[in-house]
């Protein structure tokens, strides 16, 4: 927080009953106080009604009467002399006074600084609040120092918290959008969320201007193509272009090298599905005459450095119809071979599980024709793009973020420890999901247009990833050990992943021990128990039986679930979601439809590879939408750097230095590694990762 001596605005004053302009030589004086008022500093946080403060404490409250005008990124300051004994600041509370024009306002924080001698003597107490104060209800901000029930043994604030809770729960409530699904927030456009979730204006144009400027790209490539259909996989170049990325541009090169195919599944947008082989899945059958490939598979299978890739969640799905044209979808295995030189290497792939009512499926290998080879591999491709967009980061991300979202608001209130913690990593999430549900995967969106699995076909892939998502899926050190990715130098995605994790926790256990002092405390905390089962029981629709904790019985326990929080809303997200402006812009690296069935003969013609990839308005809207979601945000929050100061106290703050020098630490170890690297690995340097879901 800034210091008081720093040069805000200064005001004249009109004062009311209790508190008066401060004067030397004022009879009476029992406290001195300096207030400060700050308002936020995007676009319309600022208002022309009046402000009327006062100042609560443990004995008594002066109203101060000031009708202050907040201007935008100002810090207005003023003194007061106040007769009576307040005691121990508790509260400031304030009131919007319109005449003609309700405009709202976004009050960052209110700083009082009080003394009985001189100001140069003074305590700072801050009182946060970071939301849009609307209306003429007076609006209660507790001090900064986190309080629970258990420690509020005065029940000072008990009253607060509860109307505080009541009136979140009305604001946030759940809603199921689809069965089957985690619960959402119960609005049905971004326009009915609670104004303190919403985008800031800068935020909105920024999203809804990159959105028009899109569709024009489509357009101006429509016009500069003049193509109504590929003749070959060279034709998609002619809208490869604007935005295009570095790595993008490696994609368009690589994308058909077996090892860079391989890379992918490692360190690529979607790390979440490749695990080491225990055993040769039951769905590989293999015929008699290719004996040699079972010696090859149990031979890697013994070495340990056999890995698979299985797409089975895809099994019976329905096929989307784009325009009265029927799309494809396969459900793939892929078998690879890890390399002493850390490569991973595409060994077999079988494009179907087999079927009691259908002839045994082929497999294709790398000694097939060339073009064999490449189409099963586009339609492995496009089987892995719909298990990232829908499990890896809708679900496994999006709709948990969400989650803890709605149950953080309706369970914590402000001056938990918990809530301070957790609120700047929430940042965007309720209004970016929303318009999800209103523009992506809604009827007629975005995935009904172009993808494969739209048409209700991605509704019943979210349903069956929800039924098997576990506790442990969400953190990194159980499930990086459960698919037997541990210790392998060119995975570089469990590497940084699993560095962040380890900071996170240290950070989040520095936190958690400041405000809970033993175990007992945490199972005491009626506020925070019925935050978990909320979650699971409720949000999650009763996960326990997936590994969900219903309740917290230690600091460890609490301390694991909230590092998990932590790094799904920030590292997790960022890893998988960055990525699609590199790996998604050749649309043939990663189609997201396919418009012919998979082959089901090793007989494949050029023809027939440009007959099923996508066409040139599905490719044209698959390039926007990639541009889109994982371009940098203008407005982006690093991880750790939010602005906004929840807690009061050397301690928290100690412990948030503490974290920021830890991650600048990695980010300097990673910067140094990738300049050794042909293929660089960035999504997890600290300074990319983004403090919260936004986009």
């Amino acid at each position: 927080m800034s210091d008081f001596t720093s040069a805000p605005v200064a005001l004249s004053l009109n004062c009311g009953q209790g508190a008066k302009p401060r004067h030397p030589e004022s009879p009476n004086v029992m406290g001195r106080y300096r207030v400060r008022v700050a308002t936020g500093s995007f676009a319309f946080s600022g208002s022309t009604n009046q402000v009327q403060l006062w100042l609560v404490g443990q004995r008594a409250e002066a109203e101060l009467g000031l009708q202050l005008r907040p201007t935008r990124g100002q810090m207005e300051d003023f003194e007061v002399d106040v007769s009576e004994d307040l005691g121990p600041l508790r509260f400031v509370k304030l009131r919007k006074i319109h005449l003609l024009l309700k405009d709202a306002w976004f009050c960052n924080h209110i700083t009082v600084w009080v003394s009985e001698k001189s100001m140069e003597e003074a305590k700072e107490i801050v009182f946060p609040c970071y939301k849009w104060v609307q209306g003429d209800a007076i609006i209660c901000l507790p001090e900064a120092t986190a309080w629970m029930m258990g420690n509020d043994v005065q029940d000072l604030f008990q009253k607060h918290r509860e109307e505080e809770l009541e009136e979140r729960r009305r604001l946030y409530r759940w809603a199921t959008w689809k069965k089957g699904l985690p619960l959402s927030i119960d609005a049905t456009s971004e326009k009915d969320l609670p104004l303190d979730v919403r985008f800031h204006e800068n935020k909105k144009s920024d999203f809804e201007g990159t959105l028009i400027a899109g569709m024009m790209k489509i357009i101006l490539k429509r016009i500069y193509t003049l193509l109504n259909s590929w003749n070959s996989l060279e034709d998609f170049d002619q809208i490869f272009w604007f935005s295009k990325s570095t790595l993008a541009k490696k994609v368009r090169q690589s994308w058909k090298d077996d090892d860079f195919f391989g890379y992918q599944f490692l360190n690529g947008v979607n790390p979440t599905l490749l695990r080491r082989s225990t055993s040769l899945p039951n769905r590989l059958v293999i015929p008699k005459e290719a004996e040699g490939l079972q010696v090859q598979l149990e031979r890697k299978l013994q070495e340990g450095c056999l890995f698979e890739a299985d797409f089975s969640l895809l099994d019976g799905i329905q096929p989307n119809v784009i325009q009265g044209k029927k799309q494809y979808l396969a459900a793939p295995l892929v078998m690879f071979k890890m390399e002493p030189d850390g490569k991973l290497l595409p060994m077999v792939i079988q494009l179907q599980p087999p079927c009691s009512s259908s002839p045994v499926p082929p497999l294709f290998l790398p000694s097939d024709p060339s073009l064999t080879w490449l189409l099963a591999k586009a339609w492995v491709k496009n089987s892995d793009f719909q298990l990232h967009e829908l499990q890896a980061h809708l679900l496994k991300t999006h709709l948990m973020a969400e989650v803890f979202a709605v149950a953080t608001m309706r369970c914590l209130s402000g001056m938990h420890p918990i809530f301070k913690l957790l609120i700047p990593h929430l940042r965007y999430t309720l209004e970016i999901n929303t318009r999800a549900r209103t523009k992506l995967i809604s009827d007629g969106g975005i995935f009904d247009q172009v993808v494969n699995t739209g048409g209700g076909g991605h509704l019943e892939v979210l349903r069956r990833a929800t039924a098997c998502l576990t506790y442990r899926s969400l953190c990194p050190p159980d499930d990086l050990a459960d698919r037997g990715l541990l210790g392998i130098p060119s995975a570089l995605y469990v590497h940084d992943a699993l560095r962040l994790w380890d900071i996170i926790s240290r950070y989040v256990n520095g936190i958690v021990h400041l405000h809970y002092s033993g175990d007992k405390v945490v199972q005491s905390d009626l506020e925070l128990q019925s935050w978990c089962s909320e979650i699971t029981e409720i949000g999650l629709c009763g996960a326990q039986d997936r590994g969900f904790p219903v309740s917290f019985q230690s600091r460890a326990d609490l301390c694991h679930f909230l590092t998990m929080c932590i790094f799904t809303c920030t590292v997790q997200h960022t890893g998988i979601n960055q990525g699609q402006i590199d790996w998604y812009a050749w649309v043939p690296n990663a189609p997201c439809t396919m418009r012919q069935p998979p082959p089901t003969t090793k007989d494949v013609t050029l023809e027939m590879v440009m007959a099923t990839l996508p066409n040139v308005q599905q490719a044209c809207l698959q390039m926007t939408i990639a541009w889109h979601l994982g371009r940098f945000q203008p407005d982006m929050v690093p991880l750790g750097q939010h602005k906004e100061e929840y807690f009061s106290g050397s301690g928290p703050k100690a412990v948030l230095s503490h974290f920021l020098e830890e991650l600048d630490t990695l980010e300097k170890e990673i910067v140094a590694r990738n300049k050794n690297l042909d293929l660089p690995y960035e999504y997890l340097q600290p300074s990319r990762i983004e403090n919260s879901i936004t986009i």
